[in-house]
């Protein structure tokens, strides 16, 4: 069985070498009041700083994980015309096959060196949303790959119930029900996707990136990856390197949670440079119902931050960022074949500009 992809030097990395907060999420799993209040201050912590962090301690085994790898690096490995059977732009919903030149609007202009495949939460096919058309809700397609699907499944179920029990934890630390959060979840758009960054001989530009600077859309992203080029905000707004250390998955607050938090927690931007070798990663963005309406808690409402984070809805949200990122989904709407509600803006109104060292 293929392995992640992180070098013998790399592997020395330990969690005393982090450049970003390590929480251990053990003390989840005792069923011990104490411990669990341990863990959520420590969330807590991390999510009000930079807003990036490390876990440890996380129930999912390194077998699984592995396996995750292989899989990704056995499709990734089949001919293009395989790969191109399951294009996402096939679908009403976005599942499927992402090739490299679905880079957005400004390809080939700027351009982000990877291709990936998508999947999210299965939703039956006569769930409104998918009938209705581009609302990211909907089953999923698979390709032809004996045991593929089973073992992407099998982690796809592992990582939410993991994100469950952050999101449990969180709920905690902002001194909330964790039901006035889980109620928005029963059909997510919490999508994973198995990226494969491509090997290429461009320089390493604002313009030539594996994936250019962003913040995430949804609660919060739990993120494995196999090889270097990560780049972070940390508490400073200054960029830094989030290298792998085995056995962690890192961590991100999204726009969600920020809202949520009223701007206690930080959707912190992040990008991954082009260091011109192969290298494999899978996030799984943990997400809410399409039509959820996202605002402030009700505790942390006041006239400002309700001014600052007027109510959305996630999908809405999601759909906004997503369209320009995807060529097929600008197209689509530029040729009246999809139509919106709501208005995209040129850029995530959560963005946050990163400082020099120092300032």
């Amino acid at each position: 069985m293929a392995r992640s992809t992180i070098s013998d030097d790399q592997k020395a990395l330990t969690v005393e070498d982090a450049t970003l907060p390590v929480v251990d999420l053990s003390g989840l799993f005792t069923g011990d009041v104490a411990d669990k209040a341990k863990v959520a201050a420590d969330l807590g912590h991390a999510a009000r700083t930079s807003g990036f962090f490390y876990i440890t301690g996380h129930g999912i085994s390194q077998e699984l994980i592995d396996a995750v790898f292989a899989a990704s690096k056995e499709f990734h490995d089949k001919p293009r015309n395989f790969k191109m059977r399951y294009w996402s732009g096939f679908t009403t919903h976005h599942r499927g096959y992402v090739p490299f030149e679905e880079n957005g609007a400004d390809f080939p202009k700027s351009i982000n060196f990877n291709e990936a495949w998508d999947m999210s939460y299965e939703a039956p096919e006569d769930h409104p949303d998918y009938l209705a058309g581009w609302r990211m809700t909907g089953p999923n397609v698979w390709p032809d790959i004996p045991g593929w699907k089973d073992t992407i499944s099998t982690y796809y179920d592992q990582a939410f119930a993991l994100g469950l029990r952050l999101l449990d934890a969180l709920a905690l630390e902002l001194g909330v029900e964790t039901e006035e959060l889980t109620r928005h979840i029963t059909y997510p758009t919490s999508q994973l996707r198995l990226l494969r960054y491509i090997p290429n001989e461009m320089p390493a530009t604002r313009e030539m990136v594996g994936i250019a600077a962003h913040s995430d859309f949804e609660c919060f992203t739990i993120l494995m990856t196999g090889a270097p080029g990560l780049q972070v905000m940390n508490a400073e707004d200054v960029w830094i390197e989030a290298p792998p250390i085995p056995g962690c998955f890192v961590v991100n607050i999204g726009d969600i949670f920020e809202t949520w938090s009223g701007g206690q927690f930080k959707s912190t931007q992040h990008r991954v440079a082009n260091l011109g070798e192969e290298r494999y990663s899978f996030p799984l963005f943990f997400g809410l119902d399409y039509h959820a309406v996202v605002e402030p808690l009700e505790k942390f409402r006041t006239p400002e931050i309700m001014e600052k984070y007027p109510p959305m809805k996630a999908g809405d949200h999601l759909m906004r960022m997503s369209v320009n990122a995807f060529r097929y989904m600008a197209d689509a709407r530029e040729k009246g074949e999809m139509v919106l509600e709501f208005d995209v803006p040129d850029e995530n109104p959560f963005k946050r500009e990163a400082k020099e060292p120092g300032t």
